[in-house]
């Protein structure tokens, strides 16, 4: 449309009347989304931006497809644009993506988050994964000082599984043997008294030495003094790799005992578990599958570390063209 037109409608635009004032926002409000998102991504990729092929970071605008700029590398000649690589590259509808960033802040079901976007559930429960899929990795580099670590478990789930190996439960269910068993995932959270926190989910069944120093280990600052239940092992794995230790007999009752001027208790990394199970509630069982994606979920809405949906949707897309 040339100046002259456009000034002629925008003139009119006080005459509309309140429907077509809505009708109007509804047919703007989704460009701007795409502005927003198109603007964001381009503001994340420049600083890097390099060839996903052979990492050369020379390359040229060779057009515009699916509302991006595309570029081509000058060594070997490969297309690509700044989503490619990402865990984001090939989705559509880039309009509602900051919407459904909001709906993940708001941790909202799939139903209700596919509702509020205006978008089919099955859409909504790819993007939730695909959105999520670099924040099971943001993680602190090394946990420091005082560092609680303590094991909780969840029964095992095939929600959404075409074909089980086991026999199907029914409202949930439970575990057909007591206490902890290979029913159970085993989920390892540790944390230091600034907050710092990792998780993972190391198995099926009781905790092992072996697994702690595959997932603890890399984390732990050999400085650091490791407090956790009277669990046999933690005992084993700070003997195994020389790390100061200090355990609480949770079943005799204690549950704080001072070393010097230190409280050594686990009741941090507790407060963790629970504050994750509570919030698990809203979605009425998750896959097993994708539990490190919701550990991760829970670590970035945790102390609000993200702070808006342009937060999350760089951390969605931090890993460009590797």
């Amino acid at each position: 449309m040339k100046a002259p037109r456009f000034k002629n409608w925008f003139a009119k635009l006080p005459l509309l009347n309140q429907p077509q004032r809505r009708q109007v926002l509804g047919a703007l409000q989704p460009l701007v989304g795409l502005e927003q998102v198109v603007a964001l991504i381009a503001e994340i990729r420049t600083p890097g931006r390099c060839c996903p092929r052979c990492g050369h970071e020379r390359c040229y605008r060779h057009g515009v497809a699916n509302d991006l700029q595309r570029y081509r590398c000058c060594a070997c000649g490969r297309t690509f644009n700044d989503l490619t690589g990402t865990p984001l590259a090939r989705l559509r509808l880039k309009a509602k993506w900051l919407a459904y960033s909001q709906v993940l802040l708001d941790s909202l079901p799939v139903r209700k988050g596919a509702d509020r976007v205006g978008v089919h559930r099955t859409t909504a429960f790819r993007w939730r994964h695909r959105f999520l899929r670099w924040c099971k990795l943001d993680r602190p580099i090394a946990l420091n000082g005082i560092v609680e670590a303590d094991e909780t478990f969840l029964l095992e789930s095939q929600k959404g599984s075409r074909t089980l190996d086991r026999p199907a439960r029914r409202h949930g269910g439970h575990a057909a043997r007591r206490g902890i068993s290979s029913e159970l995932d085993c989920i390892l959270v540790a944390r230091d008294r600034e907050g710092r926190t990792i998780d993972a989910v190391t198995g099926r069944g009781a905790l092992t030495a072996v697994q702690l120093g595959r997932d603890l280990l890399p984390k732990l600052d050999p400085r650091a003094l490791l407090v956790s239940d009277s669990h046999r092992a933690y005992r084993a794995f700070a003997r195994k790799h020389n790390i100061a230790h200090a355990a609480v007999n949770l079943r005799a009752g204690v549950r704080v005992r001072h070393l010097g001027n230190r409280a050594i208790h686990v009741q941090n990394v507790n407060a963790y578990h629970q504050r994750f199970k509570a919030w698990l509630l809203g979605f009425r069982g998750v896959a097993s599958r994708y539990l490190p994606n919701y550990l991760g979920w829970r670590w970035a809405l945790d102390g609000a570390r993200v702070s808006s949906p342009e937060h999350l949707l760089r951390i969605a897309i931090r890993v460009i063209n590797r």
